[in-house]
């Protein structure tokens, strides 16, 4: 039997994703070899493993906090919502089909046995596997066919820890109502409750903590506060919390269009750690201002997203203001936007069958039904530099225009192509590399082209690289829970879980 620990939440956004990546950090630091594991994730921000699979971004940075290499069987299967209706569902790295929510619960039965031999596969080469739950638990319109919460704690037959966020008020109504609407077997599956995002004394909770443990007999194993550090947020639900406004004691402007079908916003993370960077997100209705750079991100339905700039009036604004002489700067779907013609004819994204562009770089996209998904390795002029590659467009670059990089090495394998695309005036740039700017050589050489238009001196230091940053954060947010958690308490009850075992993990 595979030694683990299952965080399910009270409701989305309770925190497990980072309570897991403090897990995982914990129990490295302790000497375990660790994973995370999700078996259905719901997320447009996506990565690329080095052999070219597709996985959930949250499980990256969980392993990273785990010191691994992420794997994509620590997230077999990812769902991608292409519209309101429908999502790519993505198993094991690759796209399998389009579905609706109808379809796809019909389908999750036939996934359960290879998702628990993928488990399996984990569990052989590691001490401990942290899984993490999506969404409730008390979803029971869905648990008949559950392979995300109680359904996949049942697969690895996993203690579960159950999080409750008191940030959004009604905490104790929310971890009572859930263990409530769990059926007897899942109910006893629950072996502690964590409070998440908490802010004030802790005293004034005392006898609130006392009374839920009486009624629902699972102890409280600690109260979480609001930490002071900063990890990547996968889902969309994180963009309520982001910047929206210029912090003027900072000479460079970075605005960011928020696209309706935005993916992958955490490619400009890194930008927030430059001294002289103010890094905000502009949204249908606030002011675009007069930003130094306008920033495009991905999106997973380009052709939609094109019209939602046009109708929005975000279109007209960057085209302005490239009019005016600013850098403009899109990444997969924002550099397919960018270009003049955006082209769908086998409707792989979207009903509409061609759109305009913004028409910034004399570039036009087809797309392809076939995805791709690439490590990738190159260079920038002089400059090295790394990324993933996930689209299923494929784009020509016509006069006007030269490749932006030259790709040599795609999922370990050596190759020679170009990518991407510069305007003439080298104002306008498009790549399809995501995790760009994650490289502090080229983010600062960029800011310092941005900086000399702008008639400022450059900035000759190199910022700290972004993995060793997480790093200091993976390590803030392990001491923040070992501080607030009874971590003997979660060691005892992962060795309880395992039977046969002949000693403590810890």
């Amino acid at each position: 039997m595979v030694k683990s620990i299952m965080v399910q939440g009270t409701a989305s956004d309770a925190g497990k994703s980072i309570l897991v990546a403090g897990l995982c950090r914990i129990f490295s630091q302790d000497g375990l070899s660790c994973v995370p594991f999700k078996s259905q994730n719901m997320a447009l921000n996506s990565y690329i493993t080095l052999t070219g699979h597709e996985m959930g971004r949250a499980q990256v940075f969980q392993s990273e906090a785990a010191g691994k290499e992420p794997d994509v069987r620590m997230n077999p299967v990812l769902l991608k919502p292409t519209s309101d209706r429908k999502s790519q569902v993505i198993f094991n790295g690759k796209v399998l089909a389009n579905m609706d929510a109808v379809e796809y619960h019909e389908f999750k039965p036939t996934l359960s046995h290879k998702i628990s031999e993928l488990y399996q596969e984990l569990g052989a080469e590691n001490d401990v596997i942290v899984l993490e739950g999506a969404g409730s638990p008390a979803e029971i319109n869905l648990n008949s066919r559950d392979i995300a919460n109680m359904g996949m704690a049942k697969i690895a037959d996993a203690p579960v820890v159950l999080v409750a966020d008191i940030d959004r008020g009604g905490v104790f109504a929310s971890i009572y109502g859930t263990i409530e609407l769990l059926e007897p077997e899942e109910r006893a599956r629950v072996k502690g409750v964590i409070i998440n995002k908490f802010r004030g004394d802790k005293a004034l909770l005392e006898s609130g903590l006392e009374m839920i443990e009486n009624l629902t007999n699972v102890p409280v194993l600690g109260v979480v506060p609001y930490g002071d550090f900063k990890i990547e947020d996968e889902d969309s639900v994180a963009l309520k919390n982001v910047n929206r406004y210029y912090d003027s004691s900072k000479p460079l402007d970075i605005a960011v269009v928020s696209l309706s079908k935005m993916s992958n916003f955490t490619d400009f993370n890194s930008l927030e750690l430059e001294p002289d960077v103010s890094v905000r997100y502009v949204f249908p209705g606030d002011s675009i201002g007069n930003p130094d750079v306008v920033l495009i991100p991905g999106s997973k339905n380009t052709l939609e997203d094109s019209i939602f700039l046009q109708e929005s009036g975000l279109g007209k604004e960057v085209q302005k203001l490239r009019e005016m002489g600013t850098y403009i700067f899109g990444i997969c779907g924002g550099f397919q936007l960018l270009g003049e013609t955006l082209l769908d004819p086998n409707q792989v994204e979207s009903t509409t069958g061609s759109v305009k562009g913004l028409g910034l770089l004399p570039v036009e996209t087809t797309m392809q039904e076939t995805k791709v998904t690439a490590q990738v390795k190159g260079s920038v002029g002089e400059l090295s530099v790394t990324g993933y590659e996930i689209h299923m467009g494929e784009t020509i670059l016509k006069e006007g225009c030269q490749p932006f990089s030259r790709i040599t090495t795609e999922n370990n394998q050596p190759v020679d192509r170009l990518d991407g695309a510069v305007s003439e005036d080298e104002k306008v740039y498009g790549t399809y590399l995501h995790g760009i700017f994650d490289g502090s050589e080229f983010r600062r050489d960029f800011l310092n082209k941005v900086r000399l238009d702008k008639g400022l001196e450059p900035l000759n230091q190199v910022t700290q690289e972004y993995s060793e940053f997480k790093a200091e954060q993976y390590d803030k947010l392990a001491d923040i829970l070992r501080e607030n958690l009874d971590m003997e308490k979660i060691y005892e009850i992962i060795n309880q879980s395992e039977e046969d075992s002949n000693g403590s993990l810890h």
